[in-house]
């Protein structure tokens, strides 16, 4: 039985949990500039301070430890601490270079963690975490300029391709792509990883979360949640929903 076949078994006998929130929980910590740098980035001439993704490497027994936190409460998926480790996010903090290898760290650590839990009866996942990139494919970020954009579709293809190859790697059992706010960069993200399971031959459970942003009840592209959907339901998701929304 593949990992897709035994998760839509399981989800037809009940409801599968998902973890918390990975930023909420590491506020909690109250880290230092020197706590996200570690020893490895100590000398980084960009601040690192607020790059989550990057503790993964610099401080794993923080990230470690929320996992179990969470695999103790129950939950069944675990999500990997990578929504900003694409290269068009790292850019930020001058980590492009990084960016497969904190995806790889960040699978291979949340699978560690699942194996000390999982049992025949209740196996637990890893769900890779695929965010939307600090950029957006369809909406121009110069109010002067509309038909500006400051990412093509195939960067967002080339990032998303990078960040799904290493988070397999380091073991994620399903990859999800959260926290939609523009379809096209969805249609990005659905495209490199068709892309990818053609080139592993695997038929990788796919997870999509959007986000609403106000009360109009639409994503930042302008869809509403059916229209959303019907963009994105070709990919065959196991789930789809919403996360970080109006009223989440």
């Amino acid at each position: 039985m593949t990992t897709k076949q035994k998760l839509i078994s399981l989800l037809q006998q009940r409801i599968l949990l998902l973890d918390s929130a990975m930023g909420t929980m590491i506020q909690s910590y109250k880290l230092s500039e020197s706590d996200y740098r570690g020893e490895q980035f100590r000398n980084h001439e960009n601040n690192l301070k607020g790059n989550n993704d990057l503790l993964s490497i610099t401080q794993p027994q923080i990230i470690e430890e929320i996992h179990l936190k969470n695999l103790q409460a129950g939950s069944d998926l675990i999500e990997t601490n990578t929504f900003n480790a694409t290269q068009i996010a790292q850019a930020d903090y001058g980590m492009e270079s990084w960016a497969y290898e904190i995806n790889f760290q960040s699978a291979k650590l949340a699978k560690k963690c699942c194996e000390q839990f999982s049992t025949e009866s209740k196996p637990r996942f890893v769900v890779g975490s695929i965010g939307p990139t600090n950029r957006t494919a369809s909406i121009s970020p110069d109010i002067n300029r509309p038909g500006y954009r400051n990412v093509t579709f195939q960067e967002l293809v080339d990032n998303y391709i990078e960040a799904a190859n290493g988070l397999l790697d380091g073991g994620a059992d399903i990859l999800m792509v959260e926290t939609v706010f523009d379809t096209l960069n969805c249609k990005a993200a659905i495209y490199a990883l068709s892309e990818v399971m053609e080139q592993r031959n695997e038929d990788i459970p796919i997870m999509i979360s959007g986000t609403i942003v106000d009360a109009s009840g639409r994503t930042l592209s302008g869809q509403t949640t059916e229209a959303f959907y019907n963009s994105v339901r070709h990919i065959k998701p196991l789930t789809i929903g919403l996360n970080c929304a109006l009223g989440a």
